[in-house]
């Protein structure tokens, strides 16, 4: 069975996206929204943000450490977590996260190992 590693939406009305349902065990323990590197999102699992996200950000660094303070700062501003709507597979991308990422209504999805990068097409 091919594994699914890209896939295009439309934003509806509510600014819910529908994750396709092969995706969607993938996705069952809910899902965590935050700001990437660049101008587009990063869509996890809980299961990978708890277990492997969240551990490399509290990690011992040093409390002056620049760095570790500006990756912090960068996928904690803004972070949304929620469940998949049961019905349709649908979480809602707040309108800050959309307009970091410029994100209208169209976007892609592309696996990045163990999560997502969401963008506008055009990038």
């Amino acid at each position: 069975m091919a594994r699914t590693d890209y896939f295009e939406r439309k934003l509806d009305d509510k600014r819910r996206l529908t994750i396709p349902t092969e995706l969607r065990d993938e996705f069952s323990d809910g899902v965590v929204v935050t700001r990437g590197f660049g101008m587009y999102l990063h869509l996890y699992s809980k299961e990978v943000w708890y277990g492997e996200v969240e551990p490399k950000l509290d990690a011992d660094a040093d409390i002056f450490d620049e760095r570790q303070a500006d990756i912090n700062a960068q996928f904690r501003r803004g972070k949304t977590e929620q469940e998949l709507d049961a019905k349709q597979g649908r979480v809602v991308i707040e309108q800050h996260l959309l307009d970091y990422a410029e994100i209208e209504r169209d976007l892609v999805a592309v696996r990045v190992g163990k999560y997502w990068r969401v963008m506008a097409p055009d990038r």
